[in-house]
């Protein structure tokens, strides 16, 4: 038995790893044996397609700069807006908050491309075009009921009597939750944020359109680029290279985060 769970465990681990190590493999083979064979095992290493990226005009560690201030802003703004209205939805009689909690899934199962030229129309009416500010305003708008329907569960697994006491101790609203009521559900907000990151990170369609400076554009639009940089090949290399870089900050993100990712994807799962 447990020599059958370990071999599926190895499968499942080698057909989740297998296309990442092909990209990495592809990173660093020269276009040469990619032109000639197609397959990057042909012990023509280099590093040229890294060199390529970092030294372009603008250099690839913009984009992800570019990536990463554009999640951060999104994360915050959206947290800012979501705790707070999570913890007074929380505290709403039930029929009430089951009322709004249908309302908000159904907003967060709506496909926000329908909204694309509503959001685009907005965009020009209010000058909003090549700010990377200007794009988390939506991405935060966005992600705000994903990020809802996750805070108001972790706030309905804290009882009433830690607002009662609170309240007895003199902490107004502000004070509760900072104080009292956030730190208690501290692995739900991180997994919540980090969602709102990747969310931000991986959009593609607004940020295609918003930003048109080559120096202000986010990672999935600058590999679009990339990979349709030429009529007559495809810059496997380069791509592979490309994703290599832009897989960084989100491992590290994961691995620094790991345990807050656990605990909030599990809290409420067991019950005593």
């Amino acid at each position: 038995m447990n020599r059958s769970r370990s071999l599926w465990i190895t499968l499942l681990l080698v057909w989740s790893l297998l296309p990442m190590i092909w990209q990495l493999i592809t990173s660093f083979t020269s276009s040469d044996a990619l032109v000639s064979t197609g397959i990057p095992f042909e012990h023509r290493w280099t590093l040229a397609h890294y060199r390529d990226l970092l030294s372009g005009d603008p250099p690839f560690w913009r984009y992800l700069l570019n990536s990463t201030v554009v999640g951060g802003l999104t994360t915050v703004l959206t947290l800012l807006l979501a705790v707070p209205a999570a913890y007074g939805l929380a505290r709403m009689s039930p029929t009430r908050r089951s009322t709004i909690r249908i309302t908000v899934g159904a907003a967060a199962l709506f496909p926000y491309v329908l909204l694309f030229l509503a959001l685009l129309e907005l965009a020009r009416e209010f000058q909003l075009g090549n700010s990377l500010l200007a794009i988390a305003l939506p991405y935060a708008g966005l992600a705000l009921p994903l990020a809802l329907l996750l805070l108001i569960s972790a706030f309905e697994g804290l009882p009433n009597d830690l607002d009662d006491a609170a309240r007895l101790e003199g902490l107004g609203l502000l004070d509760r939750l900072r104080l009292v009521l956030m730190p208690l559900i501290t692995p739900a907000i991180a997994s919540t944020g980090i969602l709102i990151f990747l969310f931000a990170w991986n959009e593609y369609p607004i940020a295609l359109t918003w930003l048109s400076r080559d120096d202000l554009l986010t990672l999935p639009v600058a590999m679009a680029r990339i990979a349709g940089s030429s009529i007559y090949a495809v810059p496997y290399g380069a791509y592979a290279a490309a994703t290599v870089l832009g897989s960084l900050p989100l491992l590290a993100l994961v691995l620094l985060c790991q345990r807050q990712i656990v605990a909030g994807l599990t809290n409420g799962a067991v019950k005593g």
